[in-house]
């Protein structure tokens, strides 16, 4: 392996220029923001030097010894394959050109350096998930990603919102990450071993190895996607994370955070049997679902773009399910650059409009936002699935696979949800950058800074061209044996090998563009609440899941709580605690008596205590 030390440079550089911010540079906006842009630029071209040296058919591992307990060995370890490799040039490719919009967004921002500081840990954390060999580094750096997102949601803590969107993602990730770690227990109980490579073989030595236990221990592993790629029932956290920066929601929310459930699933996917799969398959169709009908009826224009993510995540897990890790890849990997580029659109929008999120107090941005319009454009097409952009190869291969493993409701399901997707994304547009301007702000928009509209011109090149490139043949040989590498000629032409799946995608398209046009395109209200009457009021209202949780979840909770509290109150602390003091103050303070300070009682008494010892020895 050539240039061996790279992937730990790779990996460290975001944590020293967190701890070099924090430590020495906090009080420098510009220094500080340098120092995090350059660990993060510098991981991309190392990244680009170890791949270009190494291969990208390249399989294998570095690790170090870090504990050994008993049976438990646990090794500090990078696996380097193409699956991680690839992730690699998300992380920092990606990740690099938000860290550069970033320092353009929250230039005025008076905690920018700590912003930067949270930023370098975030990526730090995502960057140990991604190179990871064994279950143990990888849960230690899925927590520390859990700390960042919380750092990094709740940036803005004076904000009472901000502050309760950040304990909600934690404390939901959470609830997921305690059947993750039931999970890790239970493979390291059953094969002896946390490490990758060596679970792998012993499964595919032993099909059976896990036993009667390998639905359940894949469905505690999945309880780790369910709560850090947002699947129902712990989706809820996602939308409310909105109230982070907008760089935030473009880094954590759509290129890297939500998408390491799915890596881990890929990632670990010889240690899920067809039960835990089917399982798995479902909670995404139905997450996928929801979340589409949620975006129908929202106006703030990130929460529109987070239902997005929400519902694409849905249709990465679903794939999953079906055993389709490289069209789940592929779509991950394409969804990271229009996603990130719809965000930071979406951003660079909020910005010319004077920090409104409100898509309805918008309206003709086209001709005031040229290059952002531009490429938002370009995303919303990737997005929608139009050719030639990334997003309709990877959404047709996902339609592909539900169509060729039979699972014709998962089909439907994703036909549907691809319309409904199409919609609510034109609705946006329509809504955002035609018709007539619907406020004094939309009148005085005006076009981001060019540290900020760089970044999304390249990933609007990525979101175009990312179908195409080749992302399919990497993946292709990490899961697929003897895969076989297309041109880019014959990935081009890939989707038309399997024509109905691909027109299904096409006429959903068809469907939500003109349905959405015949409404929105010179709209300045929503007609759609009039036409769908409760069902819109649902939708807006997120189909109560946040009261629902709130009545039974959360009251459950608070009541056990109180409960608690009077046990430890009344029962622990005043009667059975409280008696011990209480005796032991009142043994006391009988025994103070005896201390009167007079001599002659003194006497006396030790003369009846010699007294009282000679009758007790010469009495026997």
């Amino acid at each position: 392996m050539k240039y061996e030390n790279l992937p730990w440079l790779i990996l460290f550089l975001p944590l020293i220029s967190a701890a070099v911010i924090t430590l020495f540079t906090l009080r420098s906006k510009t220094v500080s923001s340098l120092i995090s842009i350059g660990a993060v630029v510098a991981g991309f071209v190392m990244t680009v030097i170890f791949v270009n040296a190494n291969g990208m058919q390249f399989s294998g591992e570095t690790s170090l010894q870090w504990l050994e307990i008993g049976d438990l060995k646990a090794d500090f370890g990078l696996k380097l394959d193409a699956l991680s490799m690839m992730m690699l040039f998300v992380v920092t490719g990606v990740g690099g050109l938000i860290h550069i919009y970033s320092y353009g967004y929250m230039h005025e921002d008076r905690s920018m350096a700590r912003f930067f500081a949270c930023l370098s840990l975030f990526t730090f954390s995502m960057l140990g998930i991604v190179l990871a060999n064994n279950f143990l580094m990888m849960f230690i750096s899925w927590e520390l990603v859990g700390v960042s997102s919380y750092l990094l949601i709740g940036f803005w803590f004076e904000k009472p919102s901000a502050g309760d969107a950040a304990k909600k993602a934690f404390i939901v990730n959470r609830l997921g990450d305690f059947g993750f770690l039931f999970g890790i227990l239970m493979v390291w109980g059953l094969l002896g071993s946390l490490n990758f490579s060596a679970l792998q073989n012993s499964i595919t030595a032993n099909p059976a190895a896990l036993g009667a236990m390998a639905t359940t221990a894949g469905l505690l592993i999945f309880c780790g996607a369910m709560g850090k790629s947002a699947q129902f029932p712990l989706h809820v956290w996602l939308p409310d994370a909105m109230e982070g920066p907008t760089p935030v929601s473009a880094l954590i929310h759509a290129a890297t955070m939500v998408a390491a459930g799915v890596y881990m699933l890929c990632r670990s996917l010889f240690l899920f049997n067809a039960d835990s799969l089917h399982v798995i398959s479902y909670i995404g169709g139905f997450t996928a679902l929801i979340a589409a009908l949620m975006a129908v009826q929202q106006n703030d224009i990130k929460r529109i773009i987070a239902y997005s993510t929400l519902s694409q995540l849905g249709y990465m897990v679903m794939t999953v399910g079906l055993n389709g890790p490289t069209p789940a890849m592929f779509h991950l990997t394409t969804h990271a650059f229009f996603k990130a580029l719809l965000f930071l659109a979406a951003g660079s929008v909020i910005i010319g409009m004077h920090h409104e999120q409100d898509i309805w107090q918008m309206g003709n941005l086209r001709k005031k936002m040229p290059i952002t319009f531009l490429t938002f454009t370009i995303g919303t097409l990737a997005l929608c699935g139009v050719p030639p952009f990334s997003g309709f190869y990877s959404k047709d291969a996902i339609l592909a696979q539900a169509w060729e493993q039979k699972s014709y409701l998962l089909f439907g399901v994703a036909v549907f949800i691809a319309a409904l997707t199409t919609f609510y994304t034109f609705r946006l547009f329509f809504v955002v950058f035609f018709g007539k301007e619907k406020s004094d702000h939309a009148k005085h928009a005006h076009e981001s800074s060019l540290v900020m509209t760089l970044p999304l011109v390249i990933l609007a090149v990525f979101s175009f061209a990312g179908g195409f490139i080749g992302i399919t043949n990497n993946y292709g040989s990490q899961f697929v044996h003897e895969h076989e590498t297309f041109s880019a000629w014959q990935q081009f032409a890939e989707p038309f090998h399997n024509p109905f799946p691909m027109v299904c995608g096409l006429v959903a398209f068809a469907i939500g563009f003109f349905a959405a046009l015949s409404l929105y395109k010179n709209a300045t209200s929503d007609p759609l609440p009039k036409k769908l009457g409760g069902l819109a009021t649902l939708m807006k209202n997120k189909f109560y899941f946040d009261e629902i949780y709130e009545a039974t979840f959360i009251r459950a909770h608070d009541f056990l709580a109180a409960v608690a509290d009077w046990i430890d109150r009344w029962i622990l602390e005043g009667a059975i605690i409280g008696a011990i003091r209480g005796g032991t103050d009142l043994s006391g303070r009988a025994l103070r008596l005896a201390q009167t300070g007079n001599l002659q009682t003194y006497a006396f008494l030790f003369v009846l205590g010699v007294a009282l010892l000679l009758y007790f020895v010469l009495g026997k």
